[in-house]
């Protein structure tokens, strides 16, 4: 058990990772072969799964800060290419477009669905990884993804029809700068350019979960400034917490990349804390331990430099 000297926060030591990418799976009705990363521990058995989704634009190599972290403390992350990323380039009058948010979900469930075939693909780790303890999290737009698989209800833009699109393998999520509730709140922009978060109801939701928010995260989606991005806790039933980011923009500090130039609020506090909290969060809500996470409680109660943890 370490202390991270900027944090306070405890934590198990780290174990050497491996990773395999890209891994290929075929989907003839998506357009698009689906393309995963596998990062996972070298030693160790009954390993939890984190089904991670980026954020808008970004690829399976992102967000190697939580990725490298959460694998070298016992998880086995994965990740995909969904279709929005940038390295894929779809045009502007693709008709995949306006189901971006479905097209994410079903790429989730697909590598549930094949997660043999993945993990037979990294060497040591078929028969190492518990299929029973399922986490799925995500940034921004991915937060959305994470939050569907756990009960979100989304209103599709072209139909109308609010559908039940959770999957019942997958038993909590983390959802990191996540959007909030659409209605009047959106902007212009967001009603135009975003119009899967025109209607989200949150009150489906009733899996335990963490919500991260910067309370600088001021996107140009919503009128409602940084308090937006807390409704997936506030609005949401069941046990949930909320960690606010002092000073937090919406890459809460680096997490979506190491020195990308993204980040507008670079700094490796606010990295540690989300790295931290959320490893203690994976331990405690898969079973592993709770020592971490009720240390953090303790610790980020009240008059921490980094930030607060709610819960309710």
């Amino acid at each position: 058990m370490t202390t991270h000297p900027t944090t306070g926060l405890t934590g198990p030591a780290s174990t050497p990772t491996v990773a395999v990418k890209p891994l290929v799976l075929a989907v003839p009705q998506r357009g698009e072969d689906l393309h995963v990363r596998v990062s996972a521990p070298v030693t160790g058995g009954d390993l939890p799964i984190v089904l991670f989704a980026h954020g808008f634009g970004s690829n399976l190599d992102g967000y190697a800060p939580l990725v490298d972290h959460w694998a070298s403390h016992g998880f086995v992350v994965i990740q995909a290419t969904h279709l929005d990323s940038r390295r894929l380039g779809l045009a502007a009058d693709d008709p995949r477009k306006p189901q971006m948010w479905r097209h994410r979900v079903q790429d989730m469930k697909h590598v549930l669905d094949e997660f043999k075939i993945l993990e037979a693909s990294v060497p040591g780790l078929a028969g190492q990884v518990d299929h029973s303890r399922i986490v799925a999290a995500g940034h921004s737009f991915g937060g959305q993804t994470a939050g569907i698989l756990v009960g979100l209800r989304v209103k599709d833009p072209q139909t109308g029809i609010t559908e039940d699109l959770s999957d019942s393998r997958v038993l909590a999520s983390i959802q990191l700068a996540t959007a909030g509730k659409g209605g009047d709140e959106l902007t212009p922009f967001a009603q135009e350019n975003l119009p899967w978060l025109c209607d989200q109801d949150f009150s489906h939701i009733i899996a335990p979960g963490l919500v991260v928010a910067g309370d600088k995260d001021d996107l140009p989606l919503s009128t409602r400034g940084p308090a937006w991005t807390t409704d997936p806790y506030a609005l949401s039933r069941g046990n949930k917490s909320l960690l606010t980011v002092f000073g937090g923009e919406h890459f809460l500090g680096g997490i979506s990349g190491y020195q990308v130039a993204e980040t507008t609020d670079e700094d490796p506090g606010r990295v540690a804390l989300v790295q931290q909290v959320t490893l203690a969060y994976l331990r405690h809500v898969t079973g592993i331990d709770d020592t971490d996470w009720e240390t953090a409680r303790s610790v980020l109660a009240d008059d921490h430099p980094l930030g607060r943890l709610d819960s309710k």
